[in-house]
């Protein structure tokens, strides 16, 4: 618990061993549930993961956005906490993001890692295609964000029903973001957090990856805003 509220981690992984086994044990004390949702790993991630106490659930349908699909709708806490599995988001920051959710009156926290205190954190070319993306998103949304792409995102676990996600791949990271925008009933905020290098082998394909998040936010931009 923290201050008063039931908190859930929710981690999807792909042939994450190495980094669950670290990203695991450095969470906060007061989190009370941790939640690894398993898309087709053919590594030791879900034993893991066990080993460590977390609940695992397997996902067969692949890619990103899946995971987090099948993985938010079982959370029981108050707080819903995300991340990725490679080490690289701030769980030394979670509570912090947790007061300016809650201190502010906010109902989602984006977590955004610019400008990077690590400059080594992330290379050259993943930096120039976040700022593409995320100049898009303010190009076609008109909604000024530091980071479209962050996988860290800190929300009250009720307003998960009014999250219109449709996305099975990546561009889910930028589609949950401005489904909280566009929501009249969400107040969205970002939150300045640190940025780490990752743990094991990197598996995003930055080109393919990249123009499908492009091409995604396009599509978002036509798509009718659901308000229920």
């Amino acid at each position: 618990m923290y201050r008063d509220k039931k908190i859930s981690v929710v981690i999807p992984c792909y042939n994450e061993e190495e980094g669950i086994a670290i990203v695991i044990p450095s969470l906060p004390s007061s989190v009370d549930e941790v939640i690894v949702v398993d898309n087709n790993s053919t590594d030791g991630t879900s034993g893991v993961a066990r080993k460590l106490g977390a609940r695992v659930i397997l996902e067969r349908k692949k890619g990103y956005g899946a995971a987090y699909k099948a993985g938010l709708p079982a959370v029981t806490g108050d707080i819903t906490v995300t991340m990725d599995g490679d080490g690289t988001y701030a769980v030394e920051q979670i509570e912090e993001c947790i007061d300016h959710l809650l201190d502010n009156g906010l109902d989602f926290v984006s977590a955004s890692r610019f400008p990077l205190k690590d400059a080594g954190s992330m290379n050259m070319t993943n930096r120039i295609g976040n700022w593409i993306l995320t100049a898009g998103t303010f190009i076609l949304f008109f909604r000024a964000i530091r980071d479209s792409q962050s996988g860290m995102w800190i929300f009250k676990s009720g307003i998960y029903p009014l999250l219109d996600l449709r996305s099975d791949g990546m561009p889910l990271s930028e589609e949950i973001k401005i489904s909280a925008m566009r929501h009249p009933a969400i107040r969205f905020d970002e939150y300045h957090v640190n940025y780490h290098p990752r743990v094991g082998e990197v598996k995003l394909n930055k080109w393919r990856d990249g123009f499908e998040n492009l091409l995604y936010l396009v599509r978002l931009r036509l798509r009718p805003v659901r308000n229920r």
